[in-house]
């Protein structure tokens, strides 16, 4: 009776960057004037600062933004902040090109293969659970071509992540205990949260993100680490 109460039951992913290559996106979306090692350095340094927005955001317990607006205007605090002499580059049409190329991704290679064998294989719920907009996901869905249950956005469910009551909230609606479901993210911050509220946690390292984290140290601290999902299948298996 026991070991069917805490069975896995479903799979939370976090989207950007566990599931999909953000970067390639922007660094082709940047103009080609720009060289692509300093293209490179800057979509970074975006990405970065957007997540501490976010935590900003969070801390100050304010609603959900559109993610177009908080990347806009973070694009503009990096560009003048610490690179200035690419500014002149980018308009207002490059500007928006490039907040546009956040909802076009495609999938890291092995992602598709593991979704779908979770799916079909181990017979699980998979869920999109991640900070950003509705409508974000839908596109970033149609981009990347993989499929999920349900896709639950920081604007859905009215809360940023890692805001616990996020968590919490996507469990209910599912009808799922934090013991059946599996946390899937490439945040550490992330994990952290899940994994208070009593849900399994699985780390993919991807380069692109948590740059600011020590990784010998995360590597301890959840139910398991991955470099990649070619993996993760039999991984979540066997927990």
């Amino acid at each position: 009776m026991s070991s069917e109460q805490t069975k896995v039951k479903a799979v939370f992913f976090d989207f950007m960057g566990t599931c999909l290559d953000w970067h390639t996106s922007i660094v082709q979306s940047f103009p080609s004037s720009i060289p692509r090692d300093d293209a490179s350095k800057l979509a970074l340094e975006w990405r970065r600062q957007y997540f501490i927005e976010n935590q900003q955001r969070f801390r100050q317990n304010l609603e959900p933004e559109d993610i177009d607006i908080t990347l806009a205007r973070v694009l503009d605090a990096v560009l003048t902040e610490s690179y200035s002499n690419y500014t002149s580059y980018v308009d207002s049409d490059t500007k928006g090109q490039l907040i546009k190329a956040w909802h076009s991704q495609p999938a890291w290679p092995e992602v598709p293969i593991a979704i779908r064998s979770i799916r079909e294989d181990l017979g699980l719920e998979v869920f999109v659970h991640a900070n950003g907009t509705t409508r974000l996901q839908l596109d970033l869905v149609r981009s990347s071509g993989l499929s999920f249950n349900m896709l639950f956005s920081s604007q859905l469910l009215g809360l940023y992540k890692p805001n616990l009551e996020a968590y919490q909230k996507a469990l209910q609606l599912v009808k799922l205990q934090p013991e059946e479901v599996v946390m899937v993210a490439a945040h550490a911050y992330d994990l952290r949260a899940a994994k208070q509220i009593g849900m399994k946690t699985v780390y993919i390292h991807r380069w692109t993100d948590d740059i600011d984290e020590k990784m010998d140290e995360v590597e301890k601290e959840f139910d398991v680490f991955l470099e990649g999902m070619e993996g993760l299948p039999a991984t979540i298996a066997g927990l």
